[in-house]
């Protein structure tokens, strides 16, 4: 028996195949934590205070008010999670997170980010945090809560063709996020 694609800690996880002594395919397919992805296998997880795993066949990903705000948080990027629909973040989460990659997601249809997350110091200015928001065909909406990414000093969206809506802190109010960076907003022209 043998296995021919991707591992992660040493387990299979993501597409791969499984061979028979003979070199007969098995099974061909997404595996998670070592097993065979079924339907109706758990696509939304929620992540709080504990240790988690997620594979990437989730769907939509919740992560908890002050989550994930140790020093070994440093880049967030989504791009093997095919299959990702929704995220939401909580409020003071990812505040040592000094990279977002929110790239290459053909699935994406609504970022939340609540108040306060992915900010270590507001209205820093670090030239190190950056935020990317790219080729995202059937995103519609991005929603971020007053005071996240205070301290970054990039946000680029780009090539989000289906974006309806983009909303930054709250009416009326002083936002503070992306306070010392400069908004580039670019789409593929359409022929």
């Amino acid at each position: 028996v043998e296995y021919e694609g991707e591992i992660y800690e040493g387990k299979r996880c993501g597409n791969g195949v499984l061979y028979d002594r003979n070199g007969c395919v098995v099974y061909e397919g997404k595996w998670v934590d070592d097993d065979r992805f079924k339907s109706g296998m758990r696509t939304r997880v929620e992540i709080s205070s504990s240790l988690f795993r997620i594979h990437n066949c989730v769907e939509e990903l919740v992560v908890q008010d002050g989550c994930c705000n140790d020093s070994s948080w440093r880049t967030l990027d989504f791009q093997c999670m095919f299959a990702l629909k929704l995220l939401n973040v909580g409020e003071k989460c990812f505040q040592n997170v000094d990279e977002v990659r929110l790239i290459g997601l053909p699935k994406l249809r609504g970022v939340t980010i609540g108040s306060n997350s992915f900010t270590k110091e507001k209205c820093g200015n670090d030239p190190n945090r950056r935020f990317y928001l790219k080729n995202c065909p059937k995103l519609k909406e991005l929603r971020i809560g007053f005071g996240s990414f205070s301290d970054y000093t990039v946000c680029e969206i780009e090539n989000v063709d289906a974006l309806k809506a983009i909303t930054v802190g709250d009416l009326n109010e002083w936002s503070y996020s992306f306070y010392h960076a400069s908004l580039q907003l670019t789409s593929t022209p359409v022929t």
